[in-house]
């Protein structure tokens, strides 16, 4: 298995998982308030990656304070801020249109990574970032009917905050620490932001029905600490950092369809269009990004 199919493999599950926590937070959000459900995801994930880290993966102690500044700094903009806004921006969106907000992370990160490290990206890498950018207007504007809310407002909040969690990523991955390093020190960061917040999450655990809390524990579990660990593999095998946020382009497409199966929001054409411009251009950057 080259290097190549390994990051497409880990990028393409990782933003499926992320894609189920649109219909799904959108699901329990009468159940949970944005920042209680954002304790109860890091928590959760921080307990199952410091398991797995004293098991598995063997995570090290971060060896420089600047570092620990650093990791400390990517778990509050990547863990706990951007769950508070996304769970607030979704609240008043579908799944479909929060996803293709936060689908603009891809841009924001090529920006900022060609301005930061220099990151050079092809005349048709470019050319599919563009396109697949059109692809997400299509989804947008197919009905005419996306009206700038709050929502809108939050969610962009939290495509900010996930590209400097990217970048931060990047940049500590090229100082030497691992894919679990970096996600367990930074879902750790997470959850003491939001520690604030703790009695209040055990009080509505303790008065939400038991579809609610399994499946906030689940999005603990699989969109927060299992994706965000392929997410940051995918990043080592990546050369530039472009190579993988492109498939958060496929995250609308697949929200769509999950808001359809789990909440009956139902797809029109331009879903259907503007899914297969994001996919197409996904796959040409992919081999020809460069």
């Amino acid at each position: 298995m080259n290097i190549r199919f390994r990051l497409n493999i880990l990028s393409f599950i990782t933003v499926f998982l992320w894609s189920t926590a649109f219909p799904l937070t959108k699901l329990i959000g009468t159940q949970f308030s944005a920042s209680s459900l954002g304790f109860i995801r890091c928590a959760c994930a921080a307990v199952f990656l410091i398991a797995a880290g004293l098991l598995i993966t063997h995570i090290r102690k971060p060896s420089k304070k600047l570092d620990m500044f650093m990791l400390f700094i990517a778990g509050a903009l990547g863990f706990a801020l951007y769950i508070i806004f996304f769970s607030t921006g979704i609240s008043t969106l579908t799944s479909a249109t929060s996803s293709i907000i936060v689908a603009s992370t891809p841009i924001m990160t090529a920006a900022g990574a060609s301005f930061l490290y220099k990151e050079h990206i092809s005349r048709t890498g470019w050319l599919c970032i563009i396109s697949a950018f059109i692809g997400v207007a299509v989804l947008m504007l197919w009905n005419g009917v996306l009206s700038i809310n709050t929502g809108i407002i939050w969610t962009l909040g939290a495509a900010v905050f996930f590209c400097c969690y990217n970048l931060l990523n990047r940049k500590l991955s090229s100082e030497g620490y691992s894919a679990a390093e970096i996600v367990t020190y930074g879902m750790i960061s997470g959850a003491i932001v939001l520690s604030w917040f703790a009695p209040q999450a055990v009080h509505e655990i303790m008065t939400a029905d038991p579809i609610s809390v399994m499946t906030a524990i689940y999005l603990g579990l699989m969109p927060s600490a299992a994706a965000y660990l392929l997410w940051a593999k995918a990043m080592e095998y990546a050369e530039k950092t472009s190579e993988v946020t492109n498939y958060m382009f496929i995250t609308p497409l697949l929200s769509a369809i999950l808001g359809f199966i789990i909440l009956g929001e139902t797809p029109d054409a331009g879903t259907l269009i503007g899914g297969t411009v994001i996919i197409a251009s996904v796959v040409v950057f992919s081999f020809r990004g460069k």
